[in-house]
């Protein structure tokens, strides 16, 4: 293994880690508007990870912009129905 590729791994255990522990530490109140910020993220992901793709040569980072495509896809999804949901009232009819 490289030392880039090192450096990345323990970059993303390190955000793994204390993305849990940041939202294990918020109220049970603002989970619903921490999902819905969530969306809001997931579509810049989908922004930048797109052009990437595209752009690149590398199989490997075509790969993990394919991977971000789709995993923010469906962060931007469940960000905009849990939006609608909350417009709604938050009731399921």
């Amino acid at each position: 293994m490289s030392g880039a590729f090192l450096v990345a791994l323990y970059l993303f255990t390190l955000a793994v880690f204390l993305g849990l522990d940041v939202i294990r530490k918020v109220p049970p109140t603002l989970h619903g508007t921490l999902a819905i910020g969530m969306g809001a993220v997931a579509a810049l992901v989908v922004a930048v990870a797109l052009p990437a793709a595209s752009a690149s040569t590398s199989r490997m980072t075509q790969l993990c912009s394919y991977v971000a495509v789709v995993v923010a896809t469906a962060g931007v999804v469940a960000g905009l129905l849990r939006a609608h949901r909350s417009v709604r009232g938050g009731h399921r009819r």
